[in-house]
């Protein structure tokens, strides 16, 4: 599995080379978030997997690691092209934008 640290998911994000999905639970992004993404909650994954684009790049980001790791495996192996997101938002938190709320 591939993997990006937070500062070259900024770099992506900002030359709009990635995509990001947030596979936390609809309650965690109103703690926080990083805009813009795509909320896919781990658990409805597949139901929702016929909506991405095996052509788009996406960066895959939950709170730390490793809901992102599974979901990274799953998608990858059905032909996306993926990234997991190191430490989470709560990396980007202490290393982007400190003012994302940590929980």
């Amino acid at each position: 599995m591939n993997q990006i640290t937070v500062e070259e998911l900024k770099t992506m994000l900002d030359n709009n080379t990635i995509l990001l999905i947030d596979v936390r639970e609809p309650w965690e992004l109103t703690i926080c978030q990083i805009d813009p993404c795509i909320n896919i909650p781990l658990n409805k994954l597949n139901k929702y997997i016929t909506e991405l684009n095996k052509n788009n790049m996406y960066g895959i980001i939950c709170h730390s690691g490793v809901r992102s790791a599974n979901a990274c495996i799953y998608l990858q192996n059905s032909g996306f092209n993926v990234v997991n997101v190191i430490g989470g938002i709560d990396s980007w938190s202490i290393n982007i934008d400190p003012q994302i709320k940590r929980y």
